[in-house]
């Protein structure tokens, strides 16, 4: 595995005002830009390339949505260097109205886990007044990790993905990535 996914974490900013599609620049704890997002505009089947800088030159990972227009679409993951199925993210609709929640899969599409909005209460609230930004646990094994946080500005969506205290690495970081990927632009959506 690469080890640009080798980081304990990860800081994803999204700006919130681009014509051509969402772009995502992804940093170190350091602040060096690592990774490299850029989604295009009016799609109605999301397919998200992850490059190792803004040429596009090389790319890393590839995010595609299963189906178009889906309230609960699955977004499978590849290694596009091996072309492995790393695994696979599946919004949970209905439930996501009230408190955001994602069914984390493997390569056979087995439940691994969940990454879900820290409270009832708080995420109610945000969707009352979006000034207050989210934080998402991810849940596996048994263990619970505060793994996604959101910084509150206007202009630029920022998602710092934090996985220091998943020290057993049972979560593979692509799939942590795409996770924080999918939370910045297709959450980020709802605003």
């Amino acid at each position: 595995m690469n080890n640009l996914f080798s980081q304990s974490e990860y800081i994803i900013r999204k700006k919130v005002f681009s014509v051509m599609g969402a772009k995502l620049h992804i940093y170190n704890s350091s602040e060096e830009l690592v990774l490299y997002s850029q989604m295009k505009a009016f799609k109605l089947k999301e397919d998200i390339a992850l490059y190792t800088d803004e040429s596009m030159g090389k790319e890393l990972l590839r995010i595609k949505a299963r189906k178009m227009i889906d309230f609960s679409a699955t977004y499978d993951v590849y290694d596009s260097e091996t072309g492995e199925t790393v695994g696979a993210l599946r919004r949970k609709g209905l439930k996501s109205i009230v408190k955001d929640e994602w069914v984390i899969l493997g390569p056979r599409d087995n439940e691994l886990g969940f990454i879900k909005e820290d409270s009832v209460f708080m995420a109610l609230l945000r969707r009352a007044i979006p000034l207050i930004p989210q934080k998402y646990n991810v849940e596996l094994d048994g263990l619970t990790i505060p793994a996604f946080r959101q910084n509150f500005n206007p202009f630029v969506t920022k998602i710092i993905a934090d996985f220091s205290e998943d020290r057993r690495e049972l979560l593979d970081r692509r799939l942590g990535l795409a996770a924080a990927i999918l939370l910045c632009a297709i959450e980020g959506k709802q605003d």
